[in-house]
């Protein structure tokens, strides 16, 4: 192995990459979900998920000319959502 193989393996843990919403992340945490799975998850519309990327609401990854959208970055944005109900 050489040297800058070594050099590789040894950043491959604390290398960084910026998602949509320009936050540094590592590169691979979990499974990535198509815009399809999230939608359906969501029982939303491809589009509304692509309007939640966009606006930078759900964080994602572009790969070619798609999107992936972390499941972390996805139970994120649904707990940063959700609804307390207080009895009074």
């Amino acid at each position: 192995m050489c040297h800058t193989e070594q050099h590789h393996e040894h950043d491959h843990g604390t290398r960084k990459r910026e998602n949509a919403t320009g936050e540094a992340q590592p590169f691979v945490t979990g499974a990535l979900l198509t815009v399809s799975e999230v939608a359906a998850a969501m029982r939303v519309s491809n589009m509304t998920v692509y309007r939640l990327i966009k606006s930078g609401e759900l964080g994602a990854v572009r790969v070619g000319k798609n999107y992936r959208i972390r499941e972390a970055d996805l139970e994120r944005f649904l707990q940063d959502r959700s609804v307390r109900v207080e009895e009074g």
